[in-house]
């Protein structure tokens, strides 16, 4: 997976998907807890707006993971800003590399 593939010099892939894990963990505490909000760009593209514990995990990454394990505090995190913004998010957005560095304030694809 593309998240442990950024480890810090030194650090072994054990580590770094250790790093991972926990950094997830925190994401759906704080999704939970509604410390960190799901913003939607116009095309549908996802960033985690106030999460700033990441440790160099992407948004990208984070929503593709928590996805695939069917993450209970991202659904509802992004049924809630689905419902707000009125638009839906858009995985072949998120795959296509458009995403915000500012938490969804502005928007990019790289």
């Amino acid at each position: 997976m593309a998240c442990e593939s950024m480890r810090q010099p030194g650090q072994s892939l054990s580590e770094r998907i250790d790093q991972v894990k926990k950094a997830l963990a925190r994401l759906e505490t704080e999704l939970t807890a509604g410390r960190v909000k799901v913003a939607i760009a116009p095309n549908g593209a996802l960033a985690f707006a106030g999460w700033k514990d990441r440790d160099n995990v992407s948004d990208a990454c984070a929503y593709r993971t928590l996805t695939a394990s069917n993450s209970w505090a991202l659904r509802q995190s992004v049924a809630r800003a689905e419902a707000m913004s009125g638009r839906k998010v858009n995985a072949r957005a998120i795959a296509g590399g458009h995403h915000s560095h500012d938490g969804g304030n502005t928007w990019e694809k790289h």
